[in-house]
């Protein structure tokens, strides 16, 4: 191409000068006007040309630069803490777990035909449950009644028979060996009397077996058994149920967590917590170290901590998860204000803006300054008291680069 361009235009000077030597001819100029058109068009297509490729390559620049302006940022949620969470020693994860539950299960094996609970309902010391079907233990107790009745009426021959027997032998009209027997008749009757009686309350133990009562004040958490399905101790097969409630003293809530055999010697009875639950991370639930247990757990190597509550809610649930916050011990008498939850941000996420405090959010690809109240620095955090709502992300590190209508790319991981 290039060489062509260079014929051409060593042509048209080849045809400049030979034009200056000739004598002008009518056909010439129609010619020349032609050959200067096409020329004409030749130079607009290679100037273009060059347009074109200035613009590419001046487009490229300026898109490599429009990529390269965009700051990097990272967010982090305006987050609510407690001041004494910031100081805590330790933090760990657990349940909540009620000390105090059972599975109540019948003694005896039957067919459950009643069930008065469902979850939920709240229940005495003794109330009944549950009732299995009783009518062959009922016939059974009348059997051993009326054998009882049995023994008693030969009881009351016997002893007439006895008392005969001795008049006459102290009248001498009877033998020893008659008095003997009427004795040993008596002595039978009675014992017969202590078996039927045994017997009756046997029965009576059964026909009470039957009957599912509340072992303790609770609430029922599940139930495990439907009227109709047979109720056995140790649902000797698939087709029978052990436990009929679970039940649980929710009185009785702890939060048991695993703490690190390497920092087990951060925790100490009595020591103050603050319990948080994943359920509702904005509470905090007062509480202390019930009790270490003395032993370890070879596989994992933790150590379980029970933390009591020293006041709690509704809300809390067995088998809850929770973390717990082991307090300095220091601290175990804090209160007041300094427990109260504040709004946090990231200290960073802070800068000084035109004489005042803002913090930057993301919209629409862009940083948005957002101006803010502080309060007191919580460690690598600081306290907002007017400016944020809770869970808004704001850019966590904020420097120069980052200005009102910057553009800015979240990195991977975060979302505005």
């Amino acid at each position: 191409m290039l060489a062509e361009v260079v014929t051409i235009l060593h042509m048209e000077a080849k045809d400049a000068d030979l034009s200056a030597l000739r004598i002008t001819r009518p056909a010439e100029p129609t010619a020349a006007v032609r050959g200067g058109r096409g020329t004409g068009r030749l130079k607009l297509g290679l100037v273009a040309a060059a347009v074109l490729v200035v613009g590419a390559g001046t487009g490229a620049v300026l898109s490599r630069g429009a990529f390269q302006s965009a700051v990097p940022v990272r967010l982090a949620p305006a987050t609510v803490v407690s001041p004494t969470q910031s100081a805590a020693v330790l933090v760990a994860s657990g349940y909540v777990v009620a000390q105090r539950k059972a599975a109540v299960a019948s003694k005896g094996t039957g067919r459950l035909v009643y069930l008065g609970v469902v979850e939920g309902d709240r229940v005495r010391e003794g109330q009944v449950i549950a009732r299995l079907e009783d009518s062959d233990i009922k016939a059974q107790l009348e059997e051993a009644k009326a054998n009882l009745q049995l023994s008693q009426a030969e009881l009351h021959d016997a002893q007439q028979s006895l008392a005969r027997e001795r008049m006459l032998l102290d009248s001498g009209f009877t033998s020893q060996a008659s008095y003997d027997a009427a004795e040993a008749r008596y002595s039978r009757v009675r014992a017969g009397i202590a078996v039927a009686q045994a017997a009756v309350r046997s029965q009576e133990v059964a026909l009470e077996n039957t009957v599912i009562r509340a072992p303790f004040d609770g609430t029922v958490l599940s139930k495990n058994a439907d009227v109709g399905e047979v109720v056995a101790p140790l649902a000797a097969s698939a087709f029978s149920k052990a436990a009929v409630v679970t039940l649980a003293d929710l009185r009785s809530l702890q939060v048991e967590v695993d703490v690190s055999e390497s920092n087990i010697d951060a925790v100490a009875p009595g020591q103050a917590c603050e319990i948080v639950l994943d359920a509702y991370p904005d509470v905090r639930y007062p509480g202390y170290v019930a009790k270490v247990v003395p032993t370890a757990d070879r596989a994992k190597a933790t150590v379980q901590v029970k933390v009591a509550f020293r006041s709690y809610d509704a809300r809390v649930l067995p088998e809850m998860s929770a973390k717990a916050h082991f307090l300095p011990r220091l601290a175990r008498g804090a209160a007041g204000a300094d427990t109260q939850p504040v709004l946090t941000v990231p200290a960073t996420a802070v800068a000084a803006r035109n004489g005042g405090t803002v913090v930057y959010v993301v919209q629409q690809g862009r940083a948005v300054d957002v101006p803010v109240t502080l309060g007191r620095r919580l460690g690598p955090l600081v306290a907002i008291h007017h400016g944020l709502a809770p869970g808004m992300p704001v850019i966590d590190s904020v420097d120069d680069r980052v200005r009102r209508g910057v553009k800015v790319k979240v990195q991977s991981g975060n979302s505005p």
